[in-house]
């Protein structure tokens, strides 16, 4: 295993504290103008999450309405309900229905769900799955920034694990803790993204980032700070 994986993980739990665990639940609130750029300002607000910590499978549950998505990349299949559990839509191998698709394209109800799906799951899931059979992590050059300098972990997601693009990079401070995600969404026609954590908890033993600020980022890689497309916030964190 890579030096910088290993301080991470330990950093963040311990690898065999969170190979015991199965189940993350929070209350997430999205924001940003991102949602209603593509189409579905009504997926700003506060949700309840579950999410699977050793598959990729996650269960929204919209508070305002009830309406509830779940994801599970087993099935290859996104699917939304309303509250009394009547299907609304359904897509089975959502990924391939973004085919061609610029930054400008609005989305369908399941596409938009299958991004906030298959993204939010990694956020719980990491640094966690990047010891997973199949990903590759190796250290890489550090980034400076504000006077800080962060190391860097580049890491490569199988096709097996639904993920924003198949190489992301990762910025870690001295403790171990994650700072900043380099990435670019193939679904949004490959928008370069900086994505920093701005606040952290440690909750059942993992550390846990409770406040996201995803950017758009410049040729240059330094990010886009004259707005903030999208925000999470995580309240009531339990693991089991």
């Amino acid at each position: 295993m890579d030096a910088l994986l290993e301080h991470v993980l330990k950093a963040n739990g311990g690898l065999d504290h969170w190979k015991s665990l199965s189940t993350l639940n929070a209350r997430i609130t999205y924001g940003g103008p991102f949602w209603e750029f593509k189409g579905h300002a009504d997926f700003v607000g506060t949700e309840t999450v579950e999410a699977s910590l050793q598959n990729e499978h996650i269960r929204h549950v919209q508070e305002s309405t009830g309406r509830t998505t779940v994801f599970d990349r087993a099935a290859n299949r996104v699917t939304v309900s309303d509250a009394d559990g009547r299907v609304i839509e359904t897509l089975d191998d959502p990924r391939r229905t973004f085919a061609g698709y610029t930054p400008e394209t609005q989305w369908s109800l399941a596409q938009i769900a299958y991004f906030r799906s298959y993204a939010t799951w990694h956020y719980l899931v990491e640094p966690y799955i990047f010891s997973w059979p199949g990903v590759e992590a190796y250290e890489v050059e550090p980034w400076t920034e504000n006077g800080e300098t962060w190391r860097g972990l580049s890491v490569t997601f199988p096709d097996s694990i639904d993920t924003h693009n198949k190489t992301q990079l990762y910025y870690f401070d001295p403790a171990g803790h994650l700072r900043r995600m380099d990435y670019q969404p193939d679904v949004n026609g490959s928008t370069p993204v900086a994505h920093y954590i701005r606040a952290q908890e440690s909750v059942g033993g993992i550390v846990v980032p409770t406040e996201r600020h995803i950017l758009t980022r410049t040729e240059d890689r330094t990010p886009d700070l004259s707005w903030i497309p999208i925000t999470l916030e995580l309240r009531d964190i339990k693991v089991s």
